[in-house]
């Protein structure tokens, strides 16, 4: 998720001066940015070779891991904010990730395409997978492993015990937060465990 409009969208919810662990942080924009713009310190987790050295390249403390290993290397609550941002969706068991996430962060804010936005519900409608900028792939050969919609995430939040504190959708940018489930392409959550 590299547009800028969603990347402020998305740290405005990380406290200034937080302690961050970046899951999955692809080429570092994101923590690159909250360390610029927000006072932020941490690590970004990546295994593709390309992004961990684009991420040393911009001054991002990064280790390469397997999220789908698990996160034992970290104790509880070492962090304040936990970031899943265009991960969950990727990962083979995003229930022990989630689970993860709320054990090592004080705080955890998850980020994915939302698979009830409007436009996806007539592609599937039609007869087709969608393809949009949140779906770019076809369904032939996605490095999505699974797909989610806002309502989703509430009720596998609410299965692992984990409060909501603010949830919204994402849609060029901007936040929306009526009818999120179908006018938004990004949902967006930030949680602690109850």
């Amino acid at each position: 998720m590299s547009d800028h409009a969603t990347m402020q969208a998305i740290a405005r919810l990380v406290p200034e001066g937080a302690r961050v662990l970046d899951l999955g942080c692809g080429d570092g924009a994101m923590l690159d940015y909250l360390q610029r713009e927000r006072g932020c310190s941490g690590y970004g987790i990546e295994i593709a070779d390309a992004n961990v050295l684009a991420c040393v390249r911009r001054g991002v403390n990064v280790i390469q891991l397997n999220l789908d290993e698990g996160l034992a290397m970290f104790g509880d609550n070492s962090f304040d904010v936990v970031l899943q941002i265009d991960t969950l969706q990727h990962l083979r068991n995003a229930e022990v990730m989630l689970r993860e996430t709320a054990r090592v962060g004080k705080s955890g804010i998850v980020a994915f395409p939302n698979f009830a936005h409007w436009p996806n519900r007539v592609s599937v409608l039609r007869g087709r997978m969608p393809v949009t900028r949140r779906l770019p792939y076809q369904w032939y050969d996605t490095p999505n492993i699974r797909v989610g919609t806002y309502k989703d995430f509430e009720v596998l939040a609410h299965k692992n015990k984990l409060r909501i504190l603010d949830a919204f959708g994402l849609q060029d940018g901007r936040e929306v937060r009526w009818l999120p489930n179908a006018r938004a392409g990004t949902a967006v959550f930030r949680f602690e465990h109850d």
